[in-house]
């Protein structure tokens, strides 16, 4: 039509910079054979361009909001207005209206469209900005159409499009928006569909959410909308809403809320054969746009019509099949270890270290490959089990998979990859060994090595630098394996678990009593996690004797520097004493720990002041200990419980001699559980150290901009560096915006090649 006007149906790729994504959408989408798209046209960014651009006031206040930050909130809101009222009241230049008006005298007079905002960004065109700018419903003549698209252009400038824009990194200078006039359809029905389950990720799932009247309502989260899942071309699931209300047009323009006739706010609003061609309709837009769609529909006039369509954002991605039969199934390891956050690269390398499995990178996390561990019937059995001492989610996930016969036909058979874990043949021998002589000082002479082991690590790499400090840590990953899956560390915690289970059955066939070994196990001498704990509890007791202190920390909860201005405080370095023996034990700890790139306690040491604070405002002085052993004294009053009982049985005092042996076994050995992760961490924070003086180094020689760059590589990739001297940052870049990305999406325990999501629900089982 012009520079300023497009019909929707002449949109293709190259005008995206002119129609946003919602434009381009719907210009593919009219060339799909047999989808339905209204018709309509786009007013293109150069007529926003032009117009604002026009305007000196404007401009001027568009520079001043350049210069803000989202740290002066009331400014932006205030100016954020301004801009508003300032658009919303401009003039439209005669060829733009000239244009208008051509494309509306192919409509009748009283034709009403819905105008929609479709904003792009001149430097990332494919960024998303869905939801943040407004539309408006059935406006119908020339003036509220042109009153409207001024309404749209303002609406790029609210406080939460502002925001965002900040926030993520937009320059608002380059960000434009154009409009969408579209013939409005009288919908009887409508609402969204989902061509993969948004929430789970699975991508076999076909959702529909469907209401009655306009999409507004369902969009709104007005009505709480009937729910269809499609699986393969049948109905798998539905859920009937109770519609109250629906949106309905006004023949004068506009739209309004009506309640919806009792006997239909429980009726199903599309048959099953219609479930079923909406879900064809999606299944060939998914196809078209080569990615799962979030999609609007609306029906009338006993056919469907598509009013939008965008790509779901928040799917967890596919994993990558190099030279590999399909299907494959994979393992989140993530929700094993308890973590599920990213983690980045350097720490996927480091995680690989301590991995008898090989890992597969997916989204930001590790999973492992289960296909030929699925396939073969005692593979199956085996991790299955295993599972459910890890994860019982994980465990429903891969019941409910397995259940399906024709799926699990189809998957290839090959080499297990899962290994033993802890449960190998020699771990086992030291088990039976530790089971029969139940001596925990064999076990300190263990760790007491172990210890040494790790300081004779740490020595060498304080004086080795460079490449040869990078090798060093290579090759000390063996001693790292060797120490994380050594026999006679494991031995006894595979005792441990092995006691506790016949325990609890044990007890509860001689009493009737359930899962005692929760009781039994409480207060356990010998776990690293609770004497962290007590070790807080230590550090808080000193920090509430002195109100100074503990309102300096109350007011600098972010501060990283409080260490250096307690010195100066009553009270100060009894504190920092304190505070010195328990980084000394603890200070290479941290959340999600197992990720090197994670700031340790003491890197960070503000991580520490929520939970000294909260401890101070819980418990009385003293009281950590006292809770701790009062609750050891409930695990001995519950053994001598069980033993009474039992004693009173057949030959109770024989059975009672074993439980108790069993008893005194798992809490010698149950608190060890934690000792591995422990060493490990630990000899991780030490190989940080050594890559952190080296990412200093790199970063003095302008090799890396800043230390936390180096992240963003691989081991391998570190080591080049240093090497080379050289360093290619679009990768860093690269992987810095796929990281925000996966930030924000949820890991499936276990997902197929295909992106189907087994339920972790037991219901499903």
């Amino acid at each position: 039509m012009s520079k300023y006007i497009k019909n929707i149906k002449s949109i293709d790729k190259s005008a995206l910079l002119s129609v946003g994504g919602k434009g381009i959408n719907l210009g593919e989408l009219s060339r799909i054979d047999g989808i339905n798209v209204p018709g309509g046209f786009c007013i293109t960014t150069e007529a926003y361009k032009e117009t604002v651009d026009a305007d000196i006031e404007l401009k001027s206040l568009l520079e001043n909001l350049y210069e803000l930050d989202g740290k002066n909130e009331a400014m932006i809101r205030e100016l954020s207005k301004k801009i508003r009222d300032t658009i919303e009241n401009l003039k439209i230049n005669e060829d733009i209206q000239y244009g208008i008006d051509n494309a509306l005298s192919m409509y009748d007079e009283n034709q009403g469209f819905a105008v929609r905002s479709s904003a792009t960004a001149e430097d990332l065109p494919y960024s998303s900005f869905a939801g943040q700018q407004d539309t408006f419903l059935n406006v119908v003549g020339r003036e509220n159409i042109m009153m409207n698209i001024l309404k749209c252009w303002a609406s790029l400038f609210t406080d939460r499009a502002i925001f965002y824009r900040i926030k993520n990194g937009f320059d608002h200078r380059k960000v434009f928006i154009s409009v969408i006039v579209q013939k409005m359809v009288l919908s009887e029905k409508s609402g969204i569909m989902f061509t993969a389950n948004p929430m789970s990720s699975d991508r076999k799932t076909l959702s529909i959410d469907a209401g009655f009247g306009l999409g507004e309502a369902l969009v709104s989260g007005y009505v709480n909308p009937d729910n269809y899942h499609v699986i393969d071309g049948s109905i798998s699931k539905k859920s009937i809403g109770n519609k109250t209300n629906k949106i309905v047009i006004e023949k004068s323009g506009g739209s309004k809320e009506v309640e919806v006739e009792k006997l239909k706010q429980v009726e199903q609003v599309l048959e099953n054969i219609h479930i079923l061609e909406l879900a064809e309709i999606g299944k060939k837009i998914e196809s078209h746009f080569s990615y799962p769609q979030d999609i609007e529909w609306c029906y009338a006039d006993n056919k469907f019509f598509i009013v939008q369509s965008r790509p779901i954002t928040t799917l967890f991605p596919l994993p990558q099949i190099f030279n590999q039969k399909t299907p494959r199934i994979y393992m989140s390891i993530g929700h094993v270890q308890m973590m599920t956050d990213p983690i980045k690269p350097l720490g996927i390398s480091f995680f690989e270290m301590i991995s008898e499995s090989e890992m597969t990178e997916i989204g930001g996390r590790l999973y492992v490959d289960i296909t030929y561990d699925l396939s073969s019937l005692n593979g199956r059995n085996r991790l299955i089990m295993a599972t459910g001492k890890q994860d019982p989610l994980i465990q429903n996930a891969l019941k409910n998979l397995v259940k399906d016969k024709d799926f699990m036909r189809e998957i290839p058979k090959g080499k297990r990859n899962v290994k033993g874990g802890i449960f190998t043949f020699n771990s086992i021998l030291e088990a039976i060994k530790s089971y029969y002589v139940n001596d925990f000082d064999i076990v300190l002479r263990l760790l007491e090595k172990i210890e040494r082991e790790i300081k004779k690590t740490d020595l060498e790499l304080r004086r080795l630098t460079g490449i040869d400090a990078i090798d060093y840590i290579l090759a000390d990953s063996k001693k790292l394996i060797e120490m994380a899956y050594n026999p006679k560390l494991l031995g006894p915690i595979i005792t441990s678990i092995m006691v506790n289970d016949s325990l609890n059955s044990q007890v509860k066939k001689y009493t009737g009593e359930k899962d005692v070994g929760d009781i039994l196990t409480k207060s356990l001498d010998h776990n690293v996690t609770t004497k962290m704990g007590l070790a807080l509890g230590d550090l808080a007791d000193v920090v509430r004797k002195y109100p100074e202190v503990e309102d300096y920390l109350s007011r600098n909860l972010e501060s990283d520097n409080y260490m250096e201005e307690l010195k100066m405080l009553t009270g100060g370095q009894e504190v920092l004493k304190e505070l010195k023996i328990f980084m000394q034990n603890f200070g290479m700890r941290c959340p999600g720990e197992i990720d090197i790139t994670k700031e340790r306690f003491e890197e960070r040491p503000s991580q520490l002041i929520p939970i000294i604070l909260n401890n101070i405002k819980l418990l009385n002085p003293n009281e950590h200990k006292m809770e701790f052993e009062k609750r050891k004294t409930e695990a001995l009053i519950k053994e001598n419980e069980i033993l009474a009982k039992i004693k009173k049985l057949p030959r109770g005092n024989r059975k009672a001699k074993n439980i108790q042996r069993k008893i005194k076994l798992l809490r010698t050995y149950l608190g060890m559980r934690e000792d591995p992760k422990y060493y490990i961490v630990k000899r991780f924070y030490i190989y940080k150290k050594t890559i952190l003086k080296e990412a200093e180094r790199l970063k003095k020689e302008g090799v890396i901009k800043e230390i936390q760059d180096i992240y963003y590589l691989y081991l391998d990739e570190f080591r080049d560096a240093i090497i080379n001297k050289t360093v290619d940052y679009s990768i860093i870049e690269e992987r810095r915006e796929k990281y925000k990305h996966y930030e924000k999406l949820t890991p499936p325990r276990v997902i197929t090649s295909d992106g189907f999501v087994p339920a972790s629900t037991s219901d499903s089982v």
